[in-house]
């Protein structure tokens, strides 16, 4: 059930149980309660005059005066401690008396009153009730042992109000618990996304998009334990521009990224979903091929090579084509320094070519 559904009493459990075990604490009797009814007649004929002595005593606090603020609120105040002073000396200290009690506690601490000012006031509002008990009551003993019931109610009332206040700061530090730990939450969860996100970057060429040689060698052992499990081939394409150096000199390093960016693109319009196309360093390019065949490896380079002509006619592409498997699987670097060799094997020949 919400808590706005319940009341103080319910949200505190405070149960009639618990209101007479409090009222014992205090001290307070049947007797105590006796003394106060008897003097509800006095109190009710003064009661403007005791709520007017209060609250000028009150808006001498300069701290007190601005919580108050305007006349308005302090009218709706005046008319409070009118029925507040008037339930003091009713004799009937049940839970709708409880609950009264714990709601001025509430309002206090929703309007800003420290216990510090709620102490000061309820001392001067007793010391103005004795004055009056003390002008009124003939009987000495009667009006001790009045001043002494009046003392243990506000005592019993203060401990209401102050557990009040400690239950709404322990709601408020829930609050502020729970509001922590959905921030603490959201910002592990965008703290694991960028993380996610910074990984993926780390294994990309910024520039052309598509892998690294790290998340190519990463990659390369997973690949490569694939296909010996199943006994399947594996094939590499290792490929350069020719003469990339000459481009950057003639043409500008904007020149440069322009056409490595194309080869990057031509890459990823030919290869399957399966492999793994990275740039290896510089102008130098792999792509890894599980379950493929040299000659479906040399088809993929052709399509390449066809692509990049269509845009950058003038330039060639020499590339190497190495297979492993299916039976006997080599090493990545062997691979590499395998297909290194035919690349430049493919150097000494005009045009794009690609060596198998």
């Amino acid at each position: 059930m919400l808590r706005t559904h319940q009341t103080l009493l319910d949200q505190m459990k405070i149960s009639d149980a618990e209101i007479q075990s409090r009222l014992e604490l205090a001290a307070l009797s049947l007797s105590h309660f006796e003394l106060l009814k008897d003097v509800l007649p006095l109190i009710n004929s003064q009661i403007d005059s005791i709520v007017e002595r209060f609250y000028i005593s009150q808006l001498a606090i300069d701290e007190i005066a601005v919580l108050i603020g305007d006349v308005d609120t302090l009218n709706r105040l005046k008319g409070a401690q009118h029925q507040y002073i008037l339930d003091l000396f009713s004799g009937q200290y049940d839970s709708t008396y409880v609950n009264n009690r714990l709601r001025i506690g509430m309002v206090h601490k929703r309007i800003g009153v420290e216990p510090k000012l709620y102490l000061s006031a309820i001392s001067s509002l007793k010391l103005i009730l004795f004055d009056v008990l003390d002008n009124s009551v003939v009987d000495t003993d009667v009006l001790v042992e009045t001043k002494e019931a009046l003392d243990k109610l506000f005592y019993f009332d203060t401990t209401l109000v102050f557990d009040t206040y400690i239950s709404s700061m322990i709601s408020e530090l829930e609050l502020a618990k729970k509001k922590t730990e959905m921030y603490a939450n959201s910002l592990e969860v965008k703290v694991s996304e960028r993380t996610v996100q910074l990984e993926e970057l780390a294994k990309k060429d910024p520039l052309t998009g598509i892998n690294n040689q790290r998340a190519m060698r990463e990659l390369a052992g997973i690949l490569l334990s694939s296909v010996a499990r199943r006994k399947a081939s594996f094939s590499l394409i290792y490929f350069d521009i020719d003469n990339f150096k000459q481009v950057n000199d003639q043409h500008g390093h904007l020149k440069g990224d322009e056409v490595l960016k194309v080869i990057s693109e031509c890459i990823r319009q030919h290869v399957r979903e399966s492999d793994v196309p990275c740039r290896y360093g510089g102008d130098e390019f792999c792509i890894m091929l599980p379950d493929a065949e040299t000659q479906s490896a040399q088809s993929v380079a052709e399509r390449i090579v066809a692509s990049f002509a269509e845009v950058y006619p003038d330039f060639s592409l020499s590339m190497g084509v190495v297979e492993t498997g299916p039976e006997q699987h080599m090493s990545l670097d062997e691979m590499i320094t395998i297909a290194d060799k035919k690349m430049y094997q493919a150097k000494t020949l005009k045009g794009s070519r690609i060596i198998t």
